[in-house]
């Protein structure tokens, strides 16, 4: 198990699944910076938590559809806490919409969000992952992009951004490589059930899905702490579905 004691790490996402991994990083020790667009009392909340633990943490807020958002919270998130070592790409726009009533603003904020800003912020943080000896970038896809298919309507922005994630990843990975950088991808699937949820809806995907449960944050938490931990996996994306996708 890797000890991240004075090393940092930049979550972007702080809402609910992202507030439970950098938890779990403080844990190992890290110093967190996170990112917020809307959910500021989510992220303070995760921040004050990780304060309980002895780490230090910066809260920051930033639109990702701007790329120079993410360079600047790159930047800052160094200026706080004084290197970066580990990078998880979270951030995410879930538009569901008829095609017929998807509007050009809509397809460019999908992409913006979901997969140039994994890019932007990479791209701005590969100077400070390089320098750490250890880098790791962890980027959030789908389990149905994994599956390398679209199973419903409605999601198109998002289904492409979250293919073009993939394809990100393991063209970094290869970039990054003779660095020493590890770059990675997670593909979620039935982790915690959206507000507003049915109880109807949330017996549906237990049917659908092999194991027969929704995993809980914990699952994605395992995921990420393997790929911080491991030293020989690059330009993967792993599937955290419950085997759903096997259905």
């Amino acid at each position: 198990m890797t000890t991240l004691t004075d090393r940092v790490a930049l979550v972007t996402g702080g809402r609910r699944i992202g507030s439970a991994v950098a938890l779990a990083l403080a844990g190992r020790g890290a110093d967190i910076a996170l990112c917020y667009n809307r959910s500021r009392d989510e992220a303070e909340e995760a921040a004050a938590s990780i304060r309980q633990l002895g780490r230090r943490t910066a809260v920051m807020q930033a639109d990702l559809s701007d790329p120079s958002a993410c360079r600047r919270l790159v930047a800052d998130s160094v200026a706080a806490l004084g290197r970066l070592d580990v990078l998880v790409n979270m951030a995410s726009v879930y538009l569901h919409k008829a095609f017929d009533d998807l509007t050009d603003e809509d397809f460019d904020r999908g992409l913006a969000v979901d997969l140039r800003a994994a890019f932007a912020c990479s791209h701005a943080a590969c100077h400070h992952l390089r320098a750490s000896g250890r880098g790791r970038i962890i980027n959030f896809s789908d389990w149905v992009d994994a599956s390398r298919r679209p199973r419903y309507t409605g999601y198109l922005p998002y289904y492409v951004a979250k293919m073009g994630v993939i394809g990100l990843t393991e063209a970094l990975a290869l970039e990054l490589a003779s660095d020493g950088v590890l770059v990675n991808a997670i593909a979620p699937g039935p982790i915690l059930a959206p507000p507003g949820t049915t109880d109807e809806e949330y017996q549906a995907v237990v049917r659908a899905t092999p194991l027969g449960r929704w995993g809980g944050a914990e699952e994605i938490v395992k995921a990420v702490l393997f790929l911080v931990d491991s030293e020989f996996v690059t330009g993967e994306t792993i599937r955290v579905d419950g085997g759903r996708h096997l259905k």
